[in-house]
């Protein structure tokens, strides 16, 4: 039988101080409570930004900015673009992330996709973001962003992973459909969705696109579809293993390892 390993020798094992074994659990819950009371905030006044939601809370605008940065909270902006109205009938499902909080790897999911120009043709990219360890858990990439785009990110992840609780995602149509809900459902995983109008509760993977766009660089630069999907393949193994996150202070695939053994030897 292999013994446990000390919070000592864990954290000489992982190359990290013994203080971030302690410390980081308690601040995440912090960070994590007031992006929600953010997140009602932006419900009530969705314009806010955070030096309103700063004196809204009464909590100082640097913590603020800092928790909205690390979730990816952005206040709602009217778009110009006027869209038609339509009755929708399909199921709604409750942002179950307002009243639970991870605090184990390959727990809480979130799906969201992002557009990428090339050669004058759109191609989507869907990732499936572990919440608590950044790690993207599963991609896929499609020149449309029908249903099977957001299944295919969801089965990439499930390749690798055994099912997580919760999977959570906006309400867009992709992930809305029947046929995307009946799966997650019929592989006991819960579906969770921001409210309408709520953006901002689903932007965990905001600083990811938005520094995957930066690491990838201009998609023009590549002479064929393959060798940008390539490149995306790339970009992506380097953010997870690789990579320096920003919160983590270290690549998400090792934070991820980190979490498990803290939690076996907790």
């Amino acid at each position: 039988m292999v013994s446990k390993l000390t919070k000592k020798e864990l954290a000489k094992e992982l190359g990290i101080s013994l203080a971030s074994l302690y410390y980081r659990p308690k601040q995440f819950n912090k960070d994590w409570q007031l992006k929600i009371a953010i997140e009602e905030a932006l419900h009530l006044r969705p314009s806010y930004g955070h030096k309103r939601l700063a004196l809204h809370l009464k909590i100082n605008k640097k913590r603020i900015l800092r928790v909205m940065k690390l979730f990816g909270l952005k206040p709602y902006r009217r778009r110009s673009r006027k869209y038609r109205k339509t009755t929708d009938y399909s199921m709604i499902y409750p942002n179950l992330l307002l009243t639970n909080i991870p605090s184990h790897p390959n727990q809480i999911w979130a799906s969201d996709f992002t557009r990428l120009g090339f050669k004058g043709k759109t191609i989507y990219l869907a990732t499936v973001i572990d919440v608590l360890t950044k790690e993207v858990a599963g991609f896929s990439v499609s020149t449309g962003h029908g249903v099977f785009l957001v299944i295919n990110a969801l089965l990439s992840a499930l390749n690798q992973r055994l099912p997580p609780e919760i999977i959570h995602s906006d309400q867009g149509s992709e992930y809305k459909s029947k046929i995307y809900t009946g799966l997650v459902e019929s592989l006991g995983i819960k579906v969770s969705m921001s409210r309408k109008a709520s953006p901002w509760e689903n932007g965990y993977q905001e600083a990811f696109y938005s520094q995957f766009k930066v690491d990838l660089g201009d998609p023009n630069r590549f002479n064929s579809l393959g060798e940008l999907i390539a490149e995306i393949y790339q970009t992506i193994h380097i953010y997870n293993t690789q990579r320096i996150h920003t919160v983590l202070k270290m690549p998400p695939k090792q934070y991820a390892i980190l979490k498990t053994l803290t939690n076996q030897a907790a």
